[in-house]
């Protein structure tokens, strides 16, 4: 299903930003609560799994499935941190970002500098690739490329490899690294990051064995790391998602008609710090998670957008090609039909 762009009868695009000013302010006590309830809460149920080694492995993995919803929650702290949506202070929102940049395997400042290019290019053409975006090519670049990318593409977009082999991938190897290019707070803030890493593993590993160590942390990486890339592909990967060239792009309908509004069971709105709410959350960064759900309710201009369910958003996976032509995303199989269209043409 589609996300449809919602009207503009009472507001125009500069009024958007407008709606969502009241709701950009941190409350800092709802932001000491996530804390408490998402990171401790996350070392807390780190130490049952540990327990439950000597009980039954059964028993582990299903609370890994819990624990990778906390460290997603974590990671939304960590989001929100890097757009200064957290707190009111940069300090306590670099300090917090910091940490639990070691507890995610994401360097902060690397992740911050990248992520804001990503919402500053988002539905552009014309600036595809920048911000960690997934990999989208037009079914004219497919087909205009050579056999090896297009195989590439393929294997790039098979689930297995989108969802399972590309958040490894990204959290344990790619995170690990600078550029050149990269300002020295930047490289500097990666080597501190490798560095925590390296010595919180230690020390677990050390305290309760390298097994041990292994048998949790690989199955809520893995869990943890599926969802994550799962909710970030499905936030842009949709049949009628917004793209345009770079001359005519606009960020208000880059955000609100080329993000989801990914509508949820309530309780899974909570494990993913309602980043399904990602129309409003394009539409203005600064917007605490916890604030998202309420602007999103009480504007009605923004809760006209039309929701993906888990269901329908199960179709996502299909859609591999965007169609310049047709304003559409496309799966390979429709390749055929657009081929054959556009030599009648």
């Amino acid at each position: 299903m589609a996300t449809s762009s919602p009207p503009e009868s009472s507001v125009g695009h500069s009024g958007w930003q407008r709606l969502t000013i009241p709701y950009q302010k941190p409350d800092t006590v709802r932001s000491l609560w996530q804390v408490i309830n998402s990171v401790i809460g996350y070392g807390v149920l780190w130490y049952v799994m540990y327990l439950s080694l000597s009980v039954s492995y059964w028993l582990t993995l299903t609370l890994s499935v819990l624990a990778a919803g906390l460290l997603i929650r974590t990671f939304i702290i960590f989001h929100d941190c890097g757009h200064g949506a957290f707190f009111s202070s940069k300090k306590a929102n670099d300090a917090v970002g910091f940490v639990t940049g070691i507890i995610t395997f994401t360097p902060y400042d690397k992740w911050r500098r990248e992520h804001a290019m990503h919402h500053a290019s988002s539905g552009d053409l014309d600036r595809r690739g920048i911000g960690g975006d997934v990999w989208t090519m037009t079914v004219e670049e497919y087909l205009a490329s050579p056999w090896r990318t297009r195989w590439a593409y393929r294997i790039y977009r098979n689930p297995f490899v989108l969802l399972l082999l590309g958040p490894s991938f990204l959290f344990l190897i790619r995170n690990r690294f600078t550029s050149r290019a990269a300002r020295r707070r930047e490289q500097l803030n990666v080597y501190l990051t490798n560095g925590g890493i390296a010595a919180a593993v230690t020390l677990l590993m050390v305290t309760m064995g390298v097994k041990e160590y292994l048998m949790i942390q690989v199955p809520v990486m893995l869990f943890g790391g599926a969802i994550a890339v799962w909710m970030f592909y499905v936030q842009h990967q949709f049949e009628e998602v917004y793209w345009a060239r770079h001359e005519d792009w606009e960020y208000y309908s880059a955000a609100i008609e080329g993000s989801s509004f990914y509508k949820l069971p309530q309780v899974l709105h909570w494990y993913t710090g309602n980043i399904g709410y990602h129309h409003i959350h394009h539409l203005s960064p600064r917007i605490p998670n916890y604030f998202l759900r309420r602007c999103h309710e009480e504007n009605p201009e923004l809760a006209a957008t039309v929701p993906i369910t888990f269901f329908t958003s199960l179709r996502s996976l299909a859609f591999r090609l965007w169609d310049e032509k047709g304003h559409r995303m496309i799966g390979f199989g429709k390749l055929r039909a657009y081929k054959q269209r556009r030599d009648d043409s």
